[in-house]
């Protein structure tokens, strides 16, 4: 069985997204009623500015005792964060989630954001090849000093 692209593997096919003045809470709360750990904060049209996070507005914004309220979701998201074609193998950005520490990926085609693949989105099988790969990586590293 070939494996699964990301696209093919998001839960959700719609884009929950925000404006750059919006509050942390209007995140906090939108990520709630859409079940979600993440929302991309755009701009009109379509432009991406950065995607904010439950670990940003928990690091980013409740452990600096910021005022949810009045903290924009422009100060404390992830601004341009890396994104990947829809056709990108799970296991592919598993590594890369892995590797650079996050665990929401924007997909883009050209121009257009079609969804966010997370962690969640991954089989075991999937995160189990990713890990390993990760695993062989650090050995080949530390093997080249």
């Amino acid at each position: 069985m070939a494996e699964r692209t990301v696209f093919q593997s998001i839960s959700r096919k719609h884009v929950v997204s925000l404006g750059p003045q919006a509050s942390a809470r209007d995140a906090a709360c939108v990520m709630t009623r859409a079940n979600c750990g993440s929302v991309l904060i755009m701009e009109l049209p379509d432009i991406l500015l950065g995607i904010l996070t439950e670990r940003d507005l928990m690091t980013r914004v409740l452990a600096r005792g910021l005022d949810a309220d009045h903290t924009s979701v422009r100060e404390v998201m992830t601004p341009n964060p890396i994104c990947v074609p829809p056709e990108t193998l799970v296991s592919d950005a598993v590594v890369l989630m892995l590797e650079r520490g996050f665990r929401h990926l924007p997909l883009m085609a050209g121009t257009k954001i079609l969804g966010v693949f997370s962690v969640r989105d991954a089989l075991p099988r999937e995160l189990g090849t990713a890990v390993s790969l990760t695993e062989f990586r650090e050995q080949v590293n530390d093997a080249l000093g």
